[in-house]
């Protein structure tokens, strides 16, 4: 006789999952935990048990049968920046592949080191069981790194203090990419909008940006302020319409360069007939800005989930990491690039 169905008014389970898979509940116990000691016919056949029946798993339950959360940390800036919310999505796509859940904890933008150590302990007090340092900032102080040693952690992009982290962006081939583009195309200069100081790659970029303008024995231009923001790249953009041998602008950022290019439009500027435009990260906006903006793409997706497979790797104790490698910034060449006029 086969395994009989709860009866329609009744929640299934995990007697019911045992019953229907011909296992006992131990082992359902352990399969919808995350145990790893169960031989995948016998896992197979619980997971179709819990998929026939509808059982929902308690995660306060696994979580005590297990001892383990199976839940992953993330600390960001709180920011509205594309950057952000693409990393998190290549976080939760690899936690979920792997049945983790995210939590994020967010800090202000300049904040001190004392509240990165304040949210990486409500991580801690949430569950995490490991936690994943979003942040373009160097975290140094002994109380963070006392942190970091109890407590699995990782960050999403490389830094001068933590060569151990997952994936590696070049920001400084990314100024190069796009400077050297503009010099290619004939301009005599390049100008420059930055990000906010407080971030690593704004330093970095900025660094490349003059070092490349030296080479080609070119002395840099005075620096456009910008902060990320649309704003900052629209009062940018005023700042370059008034200055008339400006050709050529490398911003730090697409949506800066979205602002950048409505204050020129305004001025009577035609992009790129009077002044070409490069930007960074290839937001999904960038192909159809008007006119199509020349950027250099950046992997957010690729840099969470990355963070997250190295996460996960060191609490499973299995090498998961090699599912993604180091990945290459690219310049996409659209219509906000050309020669100067003659």
């Amino acid at each position: 006789m086969s395994p009989r169905h709860p009866s329609a008014d009744r929640t299934p389970n995990q007697v019911d999952v045992a019953r229907l898979a011909g296992v006992s509940t131990q082992t359902v116990s352990r399969v919808v935990s995350g145990q790893q000691n169960v031989r995948p016919e016998t896992a197979r056949r619980v997971l179709a048990a819990v998929e026939e029946l509808g059982y929902r798993v308690h995660a306060a339950a696994a979580s005590l049968a297990s001892g383990r959360t199976r839940i992953l940390g993330v600390i960001v800036v709180s920011t509205d920046r594309y950057s952000t919310a693409a990393l998190g999505v290549g976080i939760q796509q690899a936690a979920a592949e792997h049945r983790y859940t995210v939590t994020t904890a967010a800090v202000a933008d300049h904040a001190s080191t004392d509240a990165f150590v304040e949210a990486f302990d409500r991580l801690e007090r949430q569950g995490a069981e490991g936690i994943i340092l979003g942040v373009p900032v160097e975290l140094v102080s002994p109380a963070m790194r006392l942190r970091s040693e109890r407590t699995p952690s990782t960050r999403t992009e490389r830094t001068s203090i933590d060569a151990d982290a997952p994936l590696i962006v070049d920001q400084h081939a990314i100024a190069r990419l796009a400077v050297e583009h503009l010099l290619d195309l004939g301009h005599k200069t390049v100008w420059h909008v930055p990000g906010d100081d407080y971030w690593l790659e704004t330093l970095q970029r900025r660094e490349a940006w003059e070092q490349v303008l030296t080479e080609r024995g070119i002395t840099p231009p005075p620096l456009i302020p910008g902060d990320w923001t649309p704003e900052s790249g629209y009062r940018a953009g005023r700042t370059i319409a008034a200055i008339p041998e400006a050709t050529a602008v490398f911003v730090s950022s697409d949506e800066m360069a979205f602002g950048l290019m409505r204050a020129l439009h305004e001025a009577g500027r035609s992009v790129p007939d009077d002044i070409s435009v490069v930007s960074v990260d290839d937001i999904a906006l960038a192909g159809f800005a008007s006119p199509a903006l020349t950027t250099v793409r950046q992997p957010f997706e690729e840099m969470g989930r990355a963070a997250a497979l190295r996460l996960i790797s060191q609490l499973e104790g299995a090498d998961l990491s090699d599912a993604v490698g180091d990945v290459h910034p690219d310049l996409i060449v659209r219509a906000s690039t050309a020669p100067p006029r003659a």
